[in-house]
């Protein structure tokens, strides 16, 4: 399992209400500057998604609060009995290349209990994605202008 650097500690909160204010914040603050400033999407990123009560956040965190990483696991299962998806995997630009994003969806994999895992990743990740026992489950598609895959486990 990647490890998380040094500095950094993993975090989840099931739920909303699980999750303190100034993190939630945080979260959304980072998914911004990434989805919609510097990917220059333009879309509803607070979707309602994360109100759902089965729904875990997952973020990795300094001593301070800074969010490096974080991603949402949502259920799925009005789609697919025991589904669930991987989605909003975000790192920010000072933490990039340093296993964060691999360390947290190494840990909603394992939250996920062996079930059937749905994500749609940016095209340009796919390979990245397969190192996790992600694959290709349909065609490429356009996503706020930028290619993605939809890619499962199970």
């Amino acid at each position: 399992m990647p490890q998380l650097p040094d500095d950094l500690r993993l975090r989840s909160a099931r739920g909303i209400d699980d999750l303190p204010a100034r993190t939630l914040y945080r979260i959304a603050r980072l998914r911004q500057e990434v989805f919609v400033v510097e990917q220059a999407c333009a879309y509803p990123d607070l979707d309602g998604r994360d109100l759902e009560p089965t729904t875990t956040q997952i973020w990795a965190e300094n001593a301070s609060g800074e969010i490096a990483a974080t991603l949402r696991v949502l259920d799925e299962r009005h789609r697919e009995p025991g589904l669930r998806s991987v989605g909003r995997v975000v790192t920010a630009p000072a933490w990039r290349g340093r296993g964060v994003a691999a360390a947290l969806l190494e840990a909603a994999i394992a939250q996920c209990a062996g079930g059937p895992i749905l994500i749609h990743a940016q095209a340009h990740l796919a390979a990245w994605y397969g190192r996790f026992g992600f694959a290709a489950c349909g065609e490429e598609f356009l996503e706020d202008g930028i290619p993605h895959l939809p890619m499962r486990i199970g």
